[in-house]
Order: structure tokens, then C-alpha cells, then sequence
């Protein structure tokens, strides 16, 4: 394949004309927009430490009051992106929230769908739309598009969540904005009530609820009690996996991301297929070492990493004696929209 040309081998006052006229030419960037192959993310392979990342997170809560952040939030930033876009990988924004007792974070609503994996603490919720769900370690609960949501802390300890939003995408598409709004009043019902037992749903169900997010907050305690059951049932299963969707209409559980809990028997290696989406790992329990291609991270409980789309890894529970629990975030629902999903073994 012949070379392309570079930008600087065209005069000077051709480019001049070029640039007069907003014009850029495709032929010196084209191998960039479409490498030969696979793409080349910019996303790197990174974890970051809770250890070393709460006690600052615990610094932000007496640095500065509620109030003034409404949202405490120590962003998880890839430096493949550059720091300063405050983003995972091409379309998660990963962020550590800090809620102390007798705090509000204020109503609002916005563009980006958001979903909160809770990591420390008890007695603080999350109200969206007028349901109040209980945040508790492993907790998963949705603040999806458009719904309003809030925080409260009833409790007596900091309680700490990872946030994970599609924030990078709609921010690209120059579609995020956010709304505030007034303190809400707790409705009577919850999604996670009505649809407790899989393989049963309440009979009003067959004409379905309406709801694009029938179901808000995902216990861990029933995510956990689950996959120890899969275990249990199937000990040739290699992946022992739940898929998180949306109990009415079985597809993921918000729009644009998706999220899952996994086990690790002991002693287990996972090799993982290589996708197209960026993944990213979060230990509700026990520990894990991933391996990204040559680099290997150790993942504590409560570590978080990110790994790039296209992308050989696999995962691996140290403990010989103690099963490991991850929760997982990808990318897969959009690119499954968008056509350009593909699973490469």
C-alpha cells in the first residue's frame, strides 16, 4: 500500500486556502481514523487503589462541605484520555462518591444515564423519582435519563459508592445538561418489590408497568445469593455470570451500558473473549488479578480497573479458600446499537 501524504507536503498557501475555507483534507489523517486491522484505543489499562484513594476522598468531605460540591466526587480518570476529560474509557466516566451522615446531595436530573455500585457504608439512599432505595454494599441502583434523584444519609458512617455514567458519550454528542429540582416526596411502592422472584411477575405485569426503568436499585444480597446458587448448580460452568436487565423487557438494564456481577470460584483463571467494548472490574468481595495483554494488576476489595476494548485478559482469584465477587461495566449495549459489537474469541 502506497504511503499517505502528509499535511506539510502541500504548499503552504494551499493549506492557507484550505483552512479560509474550513476545509481540511482526509488523505494525511486517514490511516489514523481507520488504522489497519483493529483500532488503537486510547484507552489504557489502569487500576485505581481504594486504599490509596479513600482517605482522600475522606480529606474531600472536611475540605469542603456539601453545600458548596453538591456532589463529592473524586473522578476516576484515565490517563490514555488525558486527565482532564475526566473519563474511563471512550464512553464510561467512573467517579468515588462520598456522602457523610446527615447530608442531602439536592434533587436534579440529568442527560447521562448514571448507576451507582455502593462500596462502603450504610443508612444512606438514593431517591429517583419518589422511590427511595437503600444503598448497601454491592448495591446496584439506576438514576437513569431524565429521572429525578437525589441523596440522603440517615446514618452514622461515611457511605461511599462508584459512580458510572455514559457521561463521555453524551457529552460528545454535545446532549449533556443536568436540571434542579426540589426535594421529592417518597411514593409509596418499589421495582425491586415487585419484581423480587424471577420466573414470577405480579398479573397486572402482562399489560406492564409503562416504566422505561421499572426497576431501580438490584440488591447485592440476591445478586450474591444467586451466583453462589449458578455455582453450586453448574460446577462446570466456567463463567458464572448475571447479566443485570430490565425485569419487563429482558433487555439491559439501561440503554447505553451494561452491567453484570461475576464470581470467581477459588483458585479460578477467567479468560474473557476479546471484545470490541472497554470493561471495567470493581471487587465487592475477595480479591482479583487481572491480566491486560503484558501488564497485571492485583485488585484489593473494593479496587476498581478499566481495560480497553480489543484486548486479551483474564481474571484470576488469588484466595484458594474464599470465593471472589466482581462487578462488571462495559460498553457492550452501544456498540451492539451502533452495529460494530464484535466478540473475537
Amino acid at each position: 500500500m502506497n504511503e499517505l501524504g502528509h499535511i506539510e507536503d502541500l504548499p503552504a498557501d494551499y493549506r492557507e486556502a484550505l483552512t479560509q475555507q474550513n476545509l481540511v483534507p482526509l488523505w494525511p489523517s486517514l490511516r489514523g481514523l481507520l488504522p489497519p486491522g483493529k483500532p488503537q484505543p486510547r484507552t489504557r489499562a489502569i487500576a485505581w487503589s481504594y486504599l490509596a484513594l479513600r482517605p482522600l476522598l475522606i480529606k474531600a468531605g472536611k475540605l469542603t462541605p456539601i453545600e458548596k460540591a453538591e456532589r463529592r466526587v473524586l473522578v476516576l480518570a484515565n490517563p490514555g484520555h488525558g486527565l482532564e476529560k475526566m473519563q474511563a474509557s471512550a464512553a464510561i466516566y467512573l467517579g468515588m462518591q462520598l456522602l457523610l451522615p446527615g447530608e442531602w446531595a439536592p434533587s436534579h436530573r440529568h442527560t447521562p444515564n448514571a448507576a451507582r455500585m455502593i462500596v462502603e457504608g450504610e443508612g444512606a439512599y438514593t431517591t429517583v423519582n419518589g422511590e427511595k432505595c437503600p444503598m448497601r454494599r454491592g448495591d446496584l441502583i439506576l438514576t437513569p435519563t431524565g429521572l429525578w434523584h437525589e441523596h440522603g444519609h440517615d446514618g452514622d458512617k461515611p457511605v461511599i459508592w462508584l459512580d458510572v455514567l455514559d457521561l463521555p458519550l453524551v457529552y460528545y454528542m454535545e446532549a449533556s445538561y443536568h436540571v434542579d429540582g426540589e426535594r421529592q416526596a417518597i411514593k409509596p411502592g418499589r421495582g425491586e418489590s415487585t419484581h423480587a422472584t424471577g420466573g414470577m411477575v405480579p398479573t397486572p405485569m402482562f399489560e406492564r408497568s409503562g416504566k422505561a426503568y421499572p426497576m431501580l436499585r438490584y440488591p447485592w444480597a440476591e445478586a450474591r445469593a444467586a451466583l453462589e446458587t449458578m455455582a453450586a448448580d453448574q460446577p462446570g460452568l466456567e463463567a458464572i455470570q448475571l447479566t443485570y436487565i430490565n425485569p419487563e423487557t429482558g433487555s439491559d438494564a439501561q440503554n447505553i451500558l451494561g452491567f453484570y456481577a461475576l464470581m470467581l470460584r477459588p483458585g479460578q483463571t477467567l479468560r474473557l473473549p476479546v471484545r470490541s467494548p472497554a470493561m471495567v472490574f470493581h471487587v465487592i468481595e475477595g480479591a482479583a488479578q487481572v491480566t491486560v495483554e503484558e501488564q497485571h494488576f492485583a485488585l484489593a476489595e473494593a479496587d476498581t480497573c478499566c481495560t480497553p476494548g480489543y484486548s486479551a485478559a483474564s481474571l484470576r482469584n488469588p484466595s484458594a479458600d474464599k470465593p471472589s465477587f466482581l462487578f462488571i461495566a462495559d460498553e457492550s449495549p452501544l456498540h451492539r446499537k451502533l452495529g460494530v459489537f464484535e466478540n473475537r474469541g
